[in-house]
């Protein structure tokens, strides 16, 4: 299995910025067998990277999108408007849960949209600071893959990425917030155990799981050595050129 490493450069970088750093980025990696290298600009840059992209070195996905291919939706940006811009897309992160009030039944679309359009969705699943306090993780992980993946069928269920983002964790610069490994472990396995109960063990074992909250090239091997971690997804660190090459690096290392 490809080890993959996602970086997803939220509401930063114009155009120009974006191109920039897609051509340094480029210019400094070879081309890798086993490790998928992608980046998340936003929406506005994707038509202008798409022409510039080396798909054998580097994957584009998109931030968000809407589940309707086609309406009165003004604003949205739909899935069959990124077939063949974006090979990705992030599907459900946190802030689009909580800060834009995406619920599982959007989230759930959403997959689906993707998959129909053959487009990968990274659906993202995690619990927040105060579920974890009162012991819901297990049930939030849980109700999350679920409700993103209903509309997902066992045929198509090797179309999906899944990453496990736990909300206390992202955009993190104490240590005590870090998560530890054997913290990813525990959630990776009850991801893993909830794929089994939907598609059978064989199956499960298959999808993709990325680790993302608080990433960076220090930490980065101690989760990617996490047993059922398939990759990283990247926040801050993957604004930083430097430090992107660095995790893709230690990627490089521990597949090795």
């Amino acid at each position: 299995m490809k080890t993959y490493i996602v970086g997803n450069w939220k509401l930063n970088f114009n155009v120009g910025e974006s191109s920039i750093y897609l051509h340094k980025l480029q210019k400094k990696l070879p081309n890798y067998r086993d490790i998928e290298v992608v980046v998340a600009p936003s929406a506005l840059a994707l038509q202008s990277l798409s022409l510039q992209v080396d798909r054998h070195k580097v994957k584009l996905a998109a931030q968000n999108a809407f589940y309707r291919d086609y309406g009165a939706y003004t604003g949205e940006i739909s899935f069959s408007q990124l077939r063949g811009l974006v090979d990705f897309c992030i599907v459900g992160h946190s802030e689009r849960r909580h800060i834009f009030g995406e619920d599982d039944k959007m989230i759930q679309k959403k997959v689906a949209a993707a998959i129909r359009n053959k487009i990968t969705p990274i659906l993202c699943i995690g619990e927040t600071e105060s579920e974890r306090a009162f012991g819901e993780t297990a049930d939030v992980i849980r109700d999350q893959v679920m409700g993103g993946l209903a509309d997902v069928s066992e045929e198509d269920i090797d179309k999906v990425i899944i990453a496990y983002e736990p909300v206390w964790a992202i955009s993190s610069t104490k240590a005590s917030k870090y998560a530890a490994p054997d913290e990813v472990s525990e959630a990776v396995k009850l991801i893993r155990k909830t794929l089994k109960e939907i598609y059978g063990e064989k199956t499960a074992e298959a999808v993709p799981v990325l680790f993302g909250g608080s990433v960076n090239p220090s930490n980065a091997g101690g989760y990617l050595t996490v047993p059922g971690v398939n990759g990283i997804l990247a926040g801050g660190s993957s604004l930083i050129l430097s430090e992107f090459i660095d995790i893709i690096e230690v990627a490089k290392r521990v597949r090795s």
